[in-house]
């Protein structure tokens, strides 16, 4: 029997048995202090690492109809070194794909992804989409990577050429692409840096998140490469991560004279949000700002998501059934774009 239509929640964080290991390296900024052993028995640890639980009958309570699963930030973008990075991957996809098999009518997965090398990265799709069964990919902003050059660990974004074989597998697939925030590097922590002692507060959602995925959107963006690529498409959540913002002034800026001339991309940044990006309501349950997106970006580009387990999903469904907007338009945000997005196997 078909599970009751309701909300598709695509931005839904889970962690892998595997994972605490690392999810330990994130914990220092929810937990400042904590011993591996705290970290395990934390009440947010305890609901990534469900699924078929208390996370399904709250759903079954509220009227979820179906989450998109995926292994919660800073995942394999926080490993530097390539092959680990990939055998987590792999394994993370592998675990993931058991988990969603055990309950397709409930949910889906999104494969993580080691960007590395970007050939890698399309074949790991490729398999995650094709073998195992998954409707897109998440990553989780930028990629770290070691440098045996400097003997240090960098930044890596996917604006560059170098990744152009990635977005090609992106587009030839037909799914989307998930570019979720993540927390900074331990560099950028230290005394002195960025988020050192005194600026900790500014870490995570509230602040350093959207700060950093946006730059690395308007990079892309305008990097050229979803001229390259049309069809290719991402998906962010948190409305935007504060772009429909500041879409007028960043268009105004580009479109002039000087920055047309050297720029590398055809369109600009709007462009490219109403053609190639879709934003989704994780985590940013604001109806002024919701019906913004809306008007700027067009209702066909904005889809529901609660961002469970750092959000509620008793919150984000009272807000969704108080929201007042046309029948039609609900619809479409709440399931019928990602269905159509995602390709997902549920009924319009």
């Amino acid at each position: 029997m078909a599970a009751p239509r309701g909300t598709i929640a695509v931005e839904e964080a889970v962690l892998n048995p595997e994972g605490i290991e690392w999810h330990n390296k994130s914990a220092i900024f929810y937990m400042p202090g904590a011993r591996e052993e705290d970290v395990r028995e934390h009440a947010l640890t305890k609901a990534l690492l469900d699924i078929h639980g208390e996370r399904l009958a709250k759903m079954d309570a509220t009227g979820v109809e179906y989450m998109l699963l995926s292994l919660t930030s800073v995942s394999v973008q926080g490993e530097p070194e390539a092959g680990k990075a990939a055998a987590m991957a792999v394994n993370a996809n592998n675990w993931l794909a058991e988990q969603v098999a055990k309950n397709p009518r409930r949910f889906g997965g999104l494969a993580s992804i080691a960007m590395h090398d970007a050939k890698g990265a399309a074949a790991e799709l490729r398999r995650a989409v094709k073998e195992l069964g998954m409707f897109g990919a998440i990553i989780n902003d930028y990629q770290e990577m070691y440098d045996e050059s400097t003997k240090s660990v960098k930044r890596v974004w996917y604006d560059t050429p170098d990744y152009h074989p990635f977005w090609a597998a992106v587009e030839e697939l037909g799914v989307p692409v998930y570019l979720h925030p993540r927390y900074p590097t331990e560099a950028e922590v230290q005394p002195g840096e960025m988020y050192g002692p005194g600026k900790r507060h500014l870490l995570g959602a509230a602040v350093s998140f959207h700060l950093s995925l946006s730059y690395h959107i308007y990079a892309l963006m305008s990097s050229g490469v979803f001229d390259l690529y049309p069809k290719a498409q991402i998906v962010i959540g948190h409305l935007g991560e504060g772009i429909p913002f500041n879409l007028w002034r960043a268009d105004h800026w580009y479109n002039k004279p000087v920055k047309r001339k050297g720029r590398p991309s055809k369109e600009d940044y709007s462009y490219y949000m109403t053609h190639n990006v879709s934003v989704t309501t994780s985590g940013n349950y604001s109806t002024k700002a919701l019906k913004y997106c809306i008007d700027v970006l067009g209702e066909e580009r904005c889809m529901y998501s609660i961002d469970y387990p750092y959000d509620t999903i008793e919150e984000a469904q009272e807000w969704w059934k108080e929201l007042d907007l046309p029948a039609k338009q609900k619809e479409l945000i709440a399931r019928g774009n990602a269905i159509r997005l995602f390709k997902l196997p549920l009924e319009l």
